[in-house]
């Protein structure tokens, strides 16, 4: 009698797992980029490329982080930024930059890599980072100075 009790409710609690673990891995099927960035977007802060520019000129910028590609840094960026790949943000950001308290303006191409990196880097406990609204297009559109 007792092993019975013990078989069935092992089975229970085996199939309310199974099901728990089907149902999470159904929600996060399908997820696209743009949900991600939607999702980032609740926590992370964005600024206008204007708003972005005010900073930087004020000095109030610690650092300026571009999170785009190797080859897309090489191609043009906003004077004194710094590359880290998104891909690489993890393994790299702590060498960079040491000071979690230090203000950062994040940007990418337009604005979703930036977001996605700035969410990353809230839960690293970096604590006064911002994302660029419209990223690096937004930027050259306004005809700010570029390196």
């Amino acid at each position: 009698m007792r092993k019975q009790m013990f078989v069935r409710s092992s089975l229970i609690i085996f199939f309310a797992l199974l099901f728990t673990l089907s149902f999470s891995a159904f929600c996060l099927a399908g997820q696209t980029a743009k949900d991600f960035v939607k999702e980032a977007k609740k926590t992370v802060k964005e600024i206008s490329v204007a708003d972005a520019k005010a900073a930087i000129d004020s000095g109030k910028v610690a650092v300026i982080l571009d999170c785009r590609t190797e080859k897309e840094f090489k191609k043009g960026h906003l004077p004194k930024a710094i590359n880290v790949p998104r891909g690489l943000l993890e393994f790299k950001i702590t060498k960079k930059i040491p000071n979690k308290s230090s203000y950062i303006i994040c940007y990418c191409k337009s604005g979703g890599r930036s977001c996605l990196s700035s969410c990353t880097l809230e839960e690293m406990g970096y604590t006064n980072i911002v994302s660029m609204a419209g990223g690096w297009k937004a930027w050259v559109k306004a005809g700010y100075p570029i390196e």
